[in-house]
């Protein structure tokens, strides 16, 4: 016969709280999740219909034990968001790393007067950034990088349980800090074919404004690199897609490994 009086006990109650909590976490920072405006209720639901599924499962592989004071149990909650937004800001680090590198080259551009809102950081940016920004984020899904995603919090609480079995270990923290120093590398990658050749474009626009100073310069280049730059953008987006889904597949990896 089913009891009630188990299934909703303190210990249960506490147990699906920390695991709602950990799911949270990732919604806040992941991919996806955070770069659009989805609805809080939205989030909220779809968090707890994932912890709901997840519950018998952890449970039934987890000695958890029950806090026995309310301090003890937000400490539980704040580990538990702590692991859920570590995991969600190392699969947002390409996202910010693509964006990083497309206002460098949009800044040589000079185009970065052109922005409007950006929702993947919650600020304004050139609009060129925001174009691969739903770049990478369809290339996110259709690699299934948001499965590998669900995989990997999944296996988390194999390897890191809930309650107080578990804390940042010097070799985790190492693990997410360089993982996070792949975000500038990733900005470089991005940026360097366009910038480079924008670079160039600039010296040599510097050469002629001194063979040929009736030339109004400042009123040639401001054109040219646009359009330059516009040109340079569609010819380098195959190789850049390309490049996503390599950093994508092995970020997600990496990140499997290390939760």
């Amino acid at each position: 016969m089913f009891n009630l009086d188990v299934l909703f006990s303190v210990g249960n109650i506490i147990l699906f709280m920390a695991i709602l909590t950990r799911l949270s976490g990732l919604f806040a920072s992941a991919p996806l999740f955070s770069t659009y405006p989805i609805p809080m209720q939205v989030k909220i639901w779809l968090a707890a219909t994932i912890a709901f599924i997840l519950f018998p499962i952890v449970q039934h592989n987890t000695q958890f034990v029950i806090p026995n004071s309310v301090p003890a149990l937000t400490l539980i909650l704040f580990k538990e968001f702590l692991i859920g937004f570590a995991m969600g800001f190392c699969a947002n680090i390409v996202f910010v790393g693509i964006e990083l590198g497309v206002n460098m080259f949009a800044i040589q551009m000079g185009i970065s007067a052109d922005q409007a809102l950006n929702p993947s950081s919650g600020g304004n940016s050139p609009v060129i950034t925001q174009a691969y920004t739903y770049l990478a984020s369809m290339i996110f899904i259709v690699v299934g990088a948001h499965q590998w995603l669900f995989s990997a919090i999944y296996n988390s609480f194999k390897t890191m349980p809930v309650g107080y079995g578990f804390m940042f270990s010097p070799e985790v923290i190492g693990e997410i800090v360089r993982l996070t120093s792949q975000l500038f590398n990733i900005g470089l990658s991005i940026a360097l074919p366009i910038f480079g050749v924008l670079f160039i474009t600039d010296v040599l626009l510097g050469f002629t404004s001194k063979m040929m100073p009736q030339m109004n310069i400042f009123m040639v280049s401001i054109p040219l690199k646009i359009y330059l730059g516009l040109l340079l953008s569609l010819i380098f987006v195959r190789p850049m897609a390309e490049y996503m889904v390599v950093m994508i597949e092995r970020l997600i990896e990496q990140i499997a490994v290390v939760f």
